[in-house]
């Protein structure tokens, strides 16, 4: 039963943007999980949203995790940082792990893409979307001393954000903050001046762009030498290629870890991992893949921690030659793939379904109401015969030698065999696939059909902007569109989450009809952990927060 009495009471003071989603979860035009993360999103308290959602009979997860005994040492199996560990640079899983064990940043994507503060207590937007304020932590101290002010996360955004220091971050930034943009207000108040409207800026400085941890103003450049951030744990040693140890940091400014010690063990392929963890040697594997790591989802001594995530593999084909011109041959190429056995066989039914757009199911803002393309042979032959193809055509699929791609690129030259075309399979070492990752330079960018992991973010928004955006710095299928511009623009700058859902459905309907790229599912992030070991809380974008962690 409805509290309108509580209700009202909560409502004052709001803006009406608040108040238009709470009117949402009262009509059933927002679902309780919608109101959660898209409240989040807003900079709404997690006690606020539970006394809402509460108000009309909902109850609100709770991410608390278990506690367990103190002191244990917590070691995890990690693939090998790729290089220094820079927060400018570092791109690598087993780089940005070692990363994010000291570095924090403003807010943290948890479960169900759900935004908890971190190094930020709150945030909120003005009624545009093209400022949003950020309220910090007060008595954060990093490992060396000081204290974190405005000054620390000026100087840190900045650095990111500035062209001159080729930040991966810029994938996130560009468009949208420039380097002067991030203002100090007071000493625990920062402003973001965006370029831009957007709605979701937000997870642009949360733990899903990995590179933005919070450093000292006066950052030389140095961290892998003292790994100098604020996080609950301080380095012990680092060895490149081999491994590091960190220790419980005593003044940290929330809960004390549980764990007095943690070690991380390198390795340079997932088999020794697996063998590893079975031998005792680790008590965790930070990514799994599934069809590596098969014969642990079913091993009784293994707890498989499983979370919901929109990485893919993108499939792009090149709008701009041929074979891949009409658009009709690509929608063909789509229906000839059946995703179903992609889901059940390739992921072992750890993934979940996608359908041609970035907009993965659990993406509030995605229409659900699009329907999912289906493997149809006989429509993929007469696009075929309507393109002028119907004898077919030869072709190379050029990847990348990770996961599970080599296997999905022999699923798809066997799906595509069925349409009358040939298709010839060119798998390169990641090295060589992305080159220097810009045009001209790359077998990603320049290939005319290929294959490409992205990983995790808990917002669409890079995904509709770097791969798919006439001007994206990631466009492999060379997609130029200016409605397509526009709606993406568009959704971006939505702050309604109704406004994002009403135009997300326009997207998904254009790129169902156009397919430069197919989004064929969208994976598991998994995590194998021993028996009888507690606490531990992966990220999607392979972070690992080790606080909780406990034995047995």
């Amino acid at each position: 039963m409805t509290n309108f009495k509580l209700l009202d009471m909560l409502r004052r003071g709001r803006t009406p943007l608040e108040n238009h989603l709470i009117d949402g979860l009262v009509d059933g035009r927002v679902s309780r999980r919608e109101f959660i993360r898209h409240g989040s999103l807003l900079g709404l308290s997690m006690p606020f949203l539970g006394s809402a959602a509460g108000a009309i009979g909902y109850a609100v997860p709770n991410y608390a995790r278990a506690q367990g005994a103190p002191g244990a040492t917590i070691k995890v199996a990690s693939s090998v940082p790729s290089a220094v560990i820079e927060p400018v640079s570092v791109a690598d899983a087993g780089g940005l792990l070692m990363l994010q064990q000291t570095g924090e940043f403003l807010c943290l994507d948890g479960p169900d893409l759900v935004l908890q503060p971190m190094l930020a207590e709150s945030w909120k937007p003005n009624d545009k979307g093209d400022v949003w304020t950020f309220t910090l932590r007060k008595g954060v101290k990093f490992h060396s001393g000081g204290e974190m002010t405005a000054d620390d996360v000026v100087a840190s955004i900045d650095r990111l954000a500035d062209p001159a220091n080729s930040s991966n971050a810029l994938s996130v930034f560009t468009g949208y903050l420039q380097k002067g943009a991030t203002r100090k207000v007071d000493d625990y108040t920062v402003e973001f001046t965006l370029d831009a409207p957007n709605g979701n800026f937000p997870y642009m400085v949360s733990s899903d762009n990995y590179n933005a941890i919070i450093l000292p103003k006066d950052y030389k450049g140095d961290f892998e030498a003292n790994f100098n951030a604020t996080g609950p744990f301080k380095l012990e040693k680092y060895t490149p290629k081999v491994g590091a140890t960190f220790v419980r940091n005593d003044d940290y400014w929330g809960e004390k870890a549980l764990p007095a010690r943690t070690e991380f063990i390198f390795f340079a392929d997932i088999q020794p991992q697996i063998l590893a963890l079975q031998g005792g040697q680790v008590d965790v594997i930070n990514q799994m893949p599934v069809l590596a790591g098969v014969a642990l989802l079913t091993d009784p001594t293994v707890d498989i921690i499983s979370l919901k995530s929109v990485a893919h593999q993108q499939l792009h084909m090149r709008t701009d030659s041929d074979p891949f011109k009409d658009s009709r041959v690509r929608r063909a190429v789509a229906l000839s793939i059946d995703r179903t056995k992609l889901q059940k066989g390739l992921m072992r039914g750890r993934a979940s379904l996608g359908n041609d757009s970035p907009f993965a199911p659990v993406f509030p803002s995605t229409d659900t109401s699009i329907a999912q393309r289906q493997q149809d042979l006989t429509q993929a032959k007469q696009l075929m015969e309507a393109a002028g193809a119907g004898k077919g055509f030869k072709v190379t699929l050029t990847t990348e030698r990770y996961l599970e791609i080599p296997e999905y690129a022999q699923l798809v030259q066997n799906a595509v065999k069925e349409i009358g075309i040939e298709m010839e399979l060119n798998i390169l070492d990641q090295g060589a696939y992305y080159g220097d990752a810009v045009y001209g330079k790359s077998n990603w960018l320049d290939s005319v059909m290929g294959i490409t992991d992205y990983g995790h973010r808990g917002v669409p928004n890079v995904y509709l902007s770097a791969p798919l955006k006439s001007d994206g710095t990631w466009n492999s299928a060379h997609f130029k569109n200016s409605t397509y511009d526009t709606l993406a623009n568009g959704y971006i700058a939505a702050l309604d989450l109704e406004a994002q859902k009403a135009t997300a459905g326009k997207i998904q309907t254009l790129l169902l009809e156009e397919t430069p790229v197919i989004f064929g599912y969208f994976y598991d992030y998994l995590t194998a952990v021993k028996k009888g070991v507690t606490g531990i809380q992966p990220t999607a974008m392979s972070q690992n927060y080790l606080n909780k962690g406990a034995k047995a």
